[in-house]
């Protein structure tokens, strides 16, 4: 249930209702919108009476029920709003969200070593881009598939962020990790393999990093969006959800399937922002591009692309990698898409 608040109600008002719920058991939780400010009532909801909760004040303009499963993540939680995430990277704060410029991330699969990893950092930082992705643990199909160079990894994303100024992002895999890699990352990546991962998805929704939740590679919504409730559930608001393309019958030609159709059905659904992978969704760097700039005008918040200095030697998903050079010109035909949509915050200038 949500608790509609009228404009201007006290603050003194919004914490005697708040208590007034704990007391019947209920846990609140405070929203503030634009205009006004929304209490989520969580708990054991279903026999109460919105006319009996409406009793309560006469500063409630109305009492709603959230009918979806995904009570938090629902768009109806925050009375339509959307969320607006706040991350602070060593440049300063970035928004990730629908009424915000688009952001975009960008960096290798995997953490090789540290002068491929700075390089890259740089290089993407002059093209535009605001956060680094470096996988310093990779989940791999094949066992005998380089894993990632775990711990030391993390040191040189510590160093390529001191370096470049750049946000990190990079993905948890087990949760005896997550202490050491959230000293790092400034946004903690939940990947596709993980989705369902229940028990990792507390660990992380109890720590105070935003995270990324990637969608599992045969992942419904409804179920992806339910895995991000896990997080909300367990006390961190910060959810980022990133469409990276999903199994389907055809993969001759493509890697995945990209679901661009995701972007309307989540804008409909949730509040949280929305990123495209455009890399993992076709996994050839010629494809990027193209579903890039369409993912812009589709309306999605955020691009995550993999950028490599020599993709034909990467240790990991060097078919979908763009070369530095090639995402120095990405920018420029995104900068384009980017402001017709009113979704760019400036002119990219290439160095």
């Amino acid at each position: 249930m949500i608790v509609v608040m009228k404009v201007g109600s006290p603050e003194a008002e919004i914490q005697r209702i708040n208590q007034e719920m704990i007391n019947w058991g209920l846990t609140p939780e405070k929203i503030i919108g634009q205009h006004k400010v929304v209490i989520g009532l969580v708990g054991e909801t279903a026999n109460l009476d919105p006319l009996q909760i409406q009793e309560v004040s006469p500063w409630i303009e109305q009492v709603l029920r959230v009918e979806k499963p995904y009570k938090r993540a629902s768009r109806q939680f925050r009375h339509g709003e959307a969320s607006g995430i706040i991350v602070n990277t060593p440049d300063g704060e970035v928004t990730f969200g629908e009424n915000y410029p688009l952001v975009v991330i960008a960096g290798p699969c995997s953490v090789e070593n540290e002068e491929m990893i700075v390089e890259t950092a740089q290089r993407v930082k002059a093209a535009g881009a605001k956060f680094l992705r470096g996988g310093a643990y990779k989940p791999r199909t094949s066992p005998y598939a380089f894993q990632g160079h775990g711990e030391s990894a993390l040191e040189l994303l510590a160093t390529a962020r001191e370096v470049s100024g750049l946000g990190i992002i990079t993905e948890v895999m087990d949760a005896a990790d997550l202490d050491k890699i959230a000293e790092v990352a400034d946004v903690v990546q939940v990947g596709a393999r993980n989705m369902q991962n229940f028990s990792l998805l507390k660990k992380v929704g109890a720590q105070p990093k935003p995270v990324l939740l990637k969608r599992g590679i045969s992942a419904t919504i409804e179920e992806w969006l339910m895995a991000a409730e896990y997080v909300l559930a367990s006390g961190n608001s910060n959810v980022i959800l990133c469409e990276r393309g999903i199994r389907s019958f055809d993969r001759q030609y493509t890697r995945n399937t990209l679901d661009l159709s995701v972007i309307p059905v989540l804008r409909q659904l949730t509040h949280l922002p929305i990123m495209i992978d455009p890399s993992h969704g076709t996994g050839l760097s010629e494809f990027v591009p193209s579903m890039s700039m369409a993912a812009i005008a589709a309306g999605c918040d955020s691009l995550m692309i993999e950028v490599h200095p020599n993709p034909a030697k990467a240790l990991s998903d060097g078919p979908q990698s763009l070369t530095p050079e090639r995402f120095d010109r990405l920018m420029q035909e995104l900068a384009v898409i980017g402001k017709a949509v009113g979704r760019w915050e400036q002119a990219v200038a290439i160095a």
